[in-house]
């Protein structure tokens, strides 16, 4: 029976990995040889890897790969895109030449505002906590003039306090309402920064103010953070052309054009269509996150609820047909930086700014937006014309082929066979064992 661990944080690479192989692996060498496996030689690379976590014992790889000729704004650009699922970057890459000979993508920034909000008690009056408020106010935007000196030298920093009632849903809840702007950094640090000092002061002025000291009611902080739904920093991605213009020689351009548009009206309607819909979009917006070293998992929360923000949940993309002009577009809230993090310390997102010619966080929320754009594009135009699993399981092939250990020769052959036939695991196995036949009689 396996025991609790003290200072396990406190124990040496190799002490930790021992203690799970005892405990957890059974001892398996080749259990443990995995985990060294993907070690990088370069000991210093090694070693700011570890740094970036707690308790780090290897590392996960995932494949970066580029989609190219996007087109957008005018200016052509490649998009690193980190990701395992297969056909995410082949589906980009169809959707971005495909809409390149037809102008490209039109990408605008709306607005980059961002929040966090410091969350108490009060169960005294609404009159005496909205005094306190106002006079409170000026107190705390300058207790934070030191942690907002650099940012607001950049232009950036707090914009606005509010006070907010939230006493008719939850008894004795209030919450002030503070609003940022981070510029280039996606800013969780400074506004988390900003926040708790706020909150310090906070309750600190609200001791001395008489109201609370007649009536021995005080305010009581909850907590203080900032949140991941920004539905005021916003970015709009769309694309457009004639109906003629989405004509080719496998579809007719009106006929596909008004079920395409069908199809987003669905998942506007129908919630088990939106959730499956906006995944394929973060699909493509999830792939960029990860290869310029942003947080998903915000950018995931912060989208998903603004899909939901009109009590139901819907499609982020929208399309058209007016005037004979098919249009197709989107809206996201992108909260992401292009300083502080993994941004500036991982070699690949480095890297990755670098291919995208090196954006500033308006640019790069244009780019993801597009980039969830084109996934959408590619996902719906299977579905309304060839349907989605051809694609996908003919790049899912190369999966299959090496879970059966399948050799260089016997994936050119599949490969070749799959052309023109459907894939499944099933049908991928019988080939396999067809071909293994074939070669050794070959030989």
């Amino acid at each position: 029976m396996n025991r609790p661990i003290s200072g396990f944080s406190k124990k040496s690479k190799q002490e930790k990995i021992d203690w799970l192989a005892e405990n957890y692996l059974q001892n398996n060498p080749a259990s443990v040889q995995i985990l060294k496996k993907y070690w990088n030689e370069d000991a210093h690379l090694q070693q700011l890897h570890d740094d970036f976590i707690e308790n780090t014992l290897s590392n996960y790889y995932l494949p970066f790969g580029i989609a190219p000729n996007f087109l957008i704004n005018g200016k052509l650009f490649a998009l690193p895109m980190v990701t395992e699922e297969s056909s995410v970057v082949a589906a980009a890459s169809n959707a971005a030449k495909f809409w390149l000979e037809r102008g490209g993508f039109n990408a605008e920034v709306i607005s980059t505002e961002k929040n966090g909000q410091i969350h108490f008690n009060f169960e005294g009056s609404e009159k005496s906590n909205e005094a306190f408020f106002d006079a409170v106010k000026p107190k705390l935007l300058k207790s934070i003039q030191a942690i907002e000196k650099n940012m607001k030298a950049r232009g950036g920093g707090m914009l606005e306090l509010s006070l907010m009632d939230k006493s008719h849903i939850l008894e004795g809840y209030y919450y002030i309402h503070a609003t940022f702007e981070t510029l280039d950094a996606m800013g969780a640090n400074f506004i988390n920064s900003c926040l708790e000092q706020m909150a310090n002061t906070f309750e600190e002025e609200a001791k001395n103010f008489e109201t609370f000291q007649k009536d021995d009611t005080y305010p009581e902080v909850v907590m203080s953070i900032l949140s991941n739904y920004v539905p005021e920093c916003l970015v709009r991605a769309k694309v457009s052309c004639k109906v003629e213009e989405l004509t080719t020689k496998h579809f007719d351009g009106k006929q596909f054009a008004e079920k395409f548009v069908r199809a987003i009206e669905i998942a506007k309607t129908e919630s088990r269509r939106a959730v499956t819909h906006n995944k394929g979009i973060m699909n493509g917006v999830d792939a960029v996150v990860l290869a310029t070293g942003n947080d998903f998992r915000a950018v995931e929360a912060g989208v998903h609820a603004y899909a939901a923000r009109n009590s139901y949940y819907g499609s982020l993309t929208h399309a058209k047909i007016e005037d004979n002009i098919f249009t197709f577009w989107i809206e996201l809230p992108l909260a992401v930086g292009t300083v502080g993090g993994l941004t500036s310390l991982h070699p690949l997102t480095k890297l990755a700014f670098e291919i995208l010619q090196k954006p500033n966080a308006k640019e790069l929320m244009e780019i993801m937006a597009v980039a969830g754009l084109a996934q959408n594009f590619a996902a719906v135009r299977s579905l309304v014309t060839t349907g989605i699993q051809k694609g996908h399981m003919k790049m899912h092939l190369m999966n299959i082929l090496n879970q059966l250990h399948a050799t260089k020769e016997e994936k050119e052959k599949a490969m070749e066979y799959f052309m023109t036939k459907p894939v499944s695991h099933s049908s991928a196995a019988d080939f396999f064992k067809t071909i293994e036949k074939l070669i050794r009689i070959e030989f």
